[in-house]
C-alpha cells in the first residue's frame, strides 16, 4: 500500500509499508529517484549512518544493537518498518511508527510530508514514552545520477565548513579537515543548515536545504547520488549524544526545492 500526493506537475509516493520512504518523486513525469525497494529516500531513526559495533553507551547503560552491515549497525530501523497513517490530503500526509525491540526505549516517531507547488517539505519528530534516550534522525535519497534520454550527469554543488576525517573503519575519527574531492562516503559539517543544489543539466535543479548541521554524501555507486541530512553526524549516540526528553523531543526537517530547466516533456522518464 502507497500513498499519492501531486501537485502542479509533481507526483510523491510514500510507502508507508516499507519503512515510510519516498519511493518516487516525479516531476513533469521525470523519475529523480533511484527506484526499487531498498531505494528512494528512507528515513534514518532513531540512529544515522553507522554506530560502531553496534554498541551505545547512555548513562551507565550500554546497548547492544543488531549488526546489519558488519562490523557496525547502521542507519535505523524506522526503514524496515511499516508505519501508520494519521491523515492524508491531496498534497500532505502524515505517518507514525512506534519505537520498540531491538530499540532498547519507547518512543514514538512522526513523519510528516507537505508538497507544493516547487518544494516537498518533511519533517520528522522523535519523543519518548517515559525515559530520555539518545537518538538521531534524518533522511537517505538515492537520486539518479542519470535521468536518461541522452542526459549528462547530475552535477552536486555545496559549500561544507569542515569534513569528519574517516578512519578505515568507515567512522569519523574526531578530527576535522578542509573538504577532499570525491568520490564520498563522508560527513560534512555545514553549522548554518544544510543546503546543496542538485543539477542535470537541461532537465531539472533540485536544492536541498534543512536547519540541520550535518549532511553526508555518499556517490560510491554509478547509479546514484545520495545527499543525507541529519541531525549528528555517524556514530553520533557515541559521540555526540542528543538527548530526547519528554520536554524536548528531537525534530528535523528538511525541503527539496526544484526548478525546471527545460519544458516538461509528457512521458519522458
Amino acid at each position: 500500500m502507497s500513498t499519492q500526493l501531486s501537485a502542479a506537475g509533481a507526483e510523491v509516493t510514500i510507502d508507508q509499508e516499507n519503512g515510510c520512504r519516498i519511493g518516487s518523486l516525479r516531476i513533469d513525469g521525470t523519475e529523480l529517484l533511484r527506484q526499487g525497494p531498498h531505494y528512494g529516500a528512507f528515513p534514518m531513526v532513531p540512529f544515522c549512518g553507522r554506530t560502531a559495533n553496534g554498541r551505545f553507551r547512555d548513562g551507565a547503560a550500554v546497548h547492544q544493537l543488531p549488526i546489519n552491515q558488519p562490523p557496525h549497525a547502521i542507519h535505523g530501523f524506522g526503514r524496515d518498518a511499516p508505519w501508520r497513517p494519521a491523515g492524508v490530503t491531496d498534497t500532505t500526509a502524515a505517518f507514525t511508527y512506534d519505537l520498540a525491540e531491538p530499540w532498547p526505549y519507547p518512543g514514538r516517531v512522526t513523519q510528516i510530508f507537505e508538497l507544493g507547488t516547487d518544494a516537498l517539505t518533511v519533517t520528522m519528530g522523535v519523543e519518548t514514552y517515559g525515559d530520555s534516550f539518545p537518538a538521531q534522525a534524518g533522511w537517505h535519497p538515492w537520486f539518479r545520477r542519470n535521468l536518461g534520454a541522452g542526459g549528462e550527469d547530475v552535477r552536486l554543488d555545496f559549500a561544507p565548513a569542515w569534513q569528519e576525517e574517516r578512519g578505515e573503519d568507515h567512522l569519523p575519527t574526531g578530527k576535522r579537515i578542509d573538504p577532499l574531492p570525491g568520490p564520498w562516503d563522508d560527513c560534512f559539517g555545514m553549522p548554518e543548515g544544510v543546503e546543496a543544489t542538485l543539477t542535470w543539466p537541461g532537465a531539472v535543479e533540485l536544492k536541498i536545504t534543512s536547519r540541520a548541521e550535518w549532511v553526508v554524501v555518499y556517490d560510491e555507486q554509478p547509479e546514484a547520488v545520495c545527499v543525507e541530512p541529519q541531525s549528528g553526524p555517524p556514530n553520533g549516540l557515541n559521540t555526540l549524544p542528543r538527548l530526547v526528553s519528554p520536554v524536548d523531543p528531537l525534530e528535523i526537517s528538511m525541503t527539496w526545492t526544484w526548478r525546471r530547466l527545460s519544458q516538461p516533456v509528457p512521458g519522458r522518464n
